[in-house]
């Protein structure tokens, strides 16, 4: 499907962009082109691959014409420029707004001008339930693509989603920093042991949206099945691994965060196709005739549970640590660790 196709990968000088790219460096693929706003990532990733098939597009998302001057001959858009830090968003929401919400339609809106014949947009479980500025935005994000995808046929231009959940080792995600407390001889800090998170490596993460390409039709939200631990047990298995004393340090629940994550709704599941593996969140054709809302409805949802990380399945301390020796990132810090 890809081969000598133009890839455009937004926010491609992130985690998951330089995952996507690393997947597709070395097939037949045509050309990867890497939009990003961070020049010095740019320039840092064109001196450590030195490929001709990557071409950097320095621009941001919020910026319509920067999009457009990237637009150009595309095949297929991974949209993953985003901003990410639950943190940062809930003290800065207009800037998730700008980023997340506004800048995703800007992609759509230059990949239909442009006739890209696929987009894929990169949400989150803090979008299902959101409780923080981060997953809102990410909510509405994916009202946006749903929404655009109803106006355009599929057969020009066909928009979708995935949906997944923690990245491990991922730029800012808590599997570094307890690597850096180990090696700083500090405590590992931990908001609330019993908090759990699913656990999905890039690799995986990369799949989903392979599989999301391969199979979605427009407005579907692909969701792949985790498993998932809770955050004491995860610094338990990197203490282990690092055969470490730290000791570990609770420090309470910090702004917007949930005691666990959610990956499909009840209300999505009711709905939702079963693909072993994978969910797939059907688009809701439903127009803005209004009676059908008050005169339908499903008794089922009463009944139906939301798929989260308290009853995905569930890892011990010695499966933890099995999946987090399978990262790059974990055996790269062991070799350096001098104990």
């Amino acid at each position: 499907m890809f081969n000598d196709k133009t890839i455009l990968i937004t926010g491609g000088t992130g985690s998951f962009g330089n995952a996507v790219m690393k997947r597709f460096l070395n097939t037949d693929v045509k050309e990867i082109r890497i939009f990003s706003r961070d020049e010095k990532k740019q320039d840092d990733m064109r001196k450590f691959y030195k490929n001709d098939k990557l071409k950097f597009y320095l621009g941001d998302v919020r910026d319509l014409a920067s999009v457009k001057n990237a637009m150009h001959s595309v095949d297929f858009i991974f949209h993953a420029a985003a901003l990410k830090q639950v943190p940062s968003c809930e003290f800065f929401p207009l800037e998730a707004v700008k980023t997340n919400v506004l800048g995703t339609d800007n992609v759509l809106t230059a990949a239909i001008e442009y006739g890209v014949k696929k987009v894929i947009c990169l949400s989150t479980d803090k979008a299902a339930y959101p409780i923080n500025a981060m997953g809102i935005s990410k909510a509405m994000m994916e009202k946006v693509f749903v929404a655009k995808a109803k106006t355009v046929s599929p057969d020009k231009t066909l928009i979708c989603g995935t949906r997944y959940g923690n990245v491990m080792a991922s730029r800012g995600s808590v599997i570094p920093l307890f690597v850096e407390q180990i090696k700083n001889e500090q405590p590992l800090t931990v908001t609330d042991p019993n908090m759990t998170r699913f656990l999905m490596s890039l690799e995986e993460a990369v799949e989903l949206v392979i599989f999301a390409f391969q199979f979605a039709k427009s407005g579907d939200i692909m969701v792949q099945k985790a498993p998932a631990s809770t955050v004491g047990d995860l610094a338990q298995a990197v203490k282990e691994i690092f055969n470490a004393k730290n000791e570990i340090k609770i420090i309470g629940t910090r702004h917007g965060e949930k005691l666990y994550e959610t990956l499909l709704t009840k209300e999505e599941r009711i709905v939702a196709e079963d693909m072993k593996g994978f969910y797939r969140i059907p688009v809701d054709n439903r127009d803005l005739n209004y009676d059908k809302y008050f005169v339908e409805g499903n008794q089922n949802l009463s009944r139906e549970q939301e798929y989260n990380s308290h009853n995905t399945e569930r890892l011990n301390v010695d499966q933890i640590k099995k999946k987090l020796l399978e990262l790059d990132f974990i055996q790269n810090e062991l070799e350096q660790w001098v104990r």
